[in-house]
């Protein structure tokens, strides 16, 4: 885990930051986002009446989706003694601890002590399971681990915007902190050195790249641009696509591709599990159903490319943890920056009650990559 802010480029980014820093609690900027909504798996994998434990931020929480259709997301965690509630059994209205047979529906409240006698009085249905936010969106369940009160300024949840004919997702535990795994989400020089396969970037030669970065709600986009050295994969769109990325709190990546009609989308999730646990989910989309032949080899190739990640994440993070300190130098490293202005402001939001205020402005990048 990071233990100090970056060193910023600028004198007066660093001054700025320092200032912002004393203002909060030293060990929030260490931790994932407290009031955010993460990936905890593919909806269609949750049916009726069916229980999936996860774990979210050092949390153990039970999934379930109700005979309705309704999802719920509680602590998986009986009141009694302390059992696993995704242990036990859900008929689509409420869940049995296997352990001494207390009921709870899925607003968390218990409905059934059978162990009682008609000689207790106590009333059990003061007895409650805490319950946590939880959505669908792109295909996939977000659940908000947040215990406190809600905020109602959380970053809004990727949507696909257009009609998928295919999908293809592939995910990957990987063995280091949150926050240097999202930094590879933002991050373009690691891009020639980790991900260099002849299917992604077939051309070895450094260039030198300019891109325009905007603003936008909790985070900021990579304006829309036309590639002019296409990898195979966009080649299959056919003509020169154009191309937008887009990052935004806590550590969603949103790639979109057109080329005239045809859609193609690549979303990339971080999801904390532990201190230093993340899984990094990435989803890819079309509109054209042809693609649908490719996906017996695009899933490995997908599975490689997030491989490449984890292994050097991995090896980062171990070097983190003998020496703690980042140096984040040069244009092509300000976007690792801006996601730890853009969590400090998110952090400073929530203490001071108010909506979050993009501190970014828009900015032309230059880079080789």
């Amino acid at each position: 885990m990071l233990s100090s802010p970056p060193i910023q480029a600028k004198a007066d980014t660093a001054r700025n930051a320092a200032t912002d820093e004393a203002a909060l609690d030293p060990d929030a900027m260490r931790q994932p986002l407290p009031d955010a909504f993460y990936c905890v798996g593919r909806s269609d994998t949750l049916k009726a009446g069916s229980l999936r434990a996860v774990e979210l931020n050092g949390e153990q929480i039970v999934l379930g989706r109700d005979k309705a259709g309704t999802l719920f997301a509680m602590r998986d965690r009986c009141p009694h003694r302390g059992m696993a509630l995704s242990k036990g059994r859900f008929d689509g209205e409420a869940v049995t601890c296997p352990f001494h047979g207390w009921r709870f529906g899925t607003d968390g409240r218990c409905r059934d002590v059978p162990t009682l006698s008609s000689a207790d009085a106590a009333d059990f249905s003061r007895i409650v399971v805490q319950r946590f936010p939880i959505r669908e969106s792109a295909g996939f369940v977000w659940v908000n681990p947040y215990l406190g009160g809600a905020s109602g300024d959380v970053p809004v949840l990727p949507a696909l915007g257009f009609e998928a004919a295919g999908s293809l997702v592939v995910e990957l535990v990987v063995e280091a902190s949150f926050d240097l795994t999202t930094l590879s989400l933002v991050d373009p020089g690691h891009v020639a050195f980790v991900h260099d396969s002849w299917w992604f970037r077939p051309s070895k030669e450094l260039r030198e790249k300019v891109k325009t970065f905007t603003p936008t709600p909790h985070g900021f986009t990579m304006s829309s641009h036309s590639t002019t050295t296409s990898s195979p994969v966009y080649k299959l769109l056919g003509g020169v696509p154009e191309v937008e990325i887009e990052f935004r709190l806590p550590g969603v990546r949103l790639e979109r591709i057109e080329a005239g009609a045809k859609r193609v989308a690549n979303y990339t999730f971080a999801t904390p599990l532990t201190h230093n646990r993340t899984m990094l989910t990435n989803a890819l989309y079309w509109n054209m159903p042809v693609l649908n032949l490719l996906k017996p080899l695009a899933r490995p190739l997908m599975r490689q490319f997030l491989t490449q990640d984890q292994q050097v994440l991995q090896h980062a993070q171990a070097g983190l943890d003998r020496k703690p300190t980042m140096v984040l130098f040069g244009q092509s490293d300000l976007p690792s920056q801006w996601y730890f202005r853009l969590k400090r402001e998110a952090l400073q939001a929530a203490r001071e009650a108010r909506t979050f205020r993009n501190p970014l402005v828009q900015q032309e990048l230059r880079w080789r990559s």
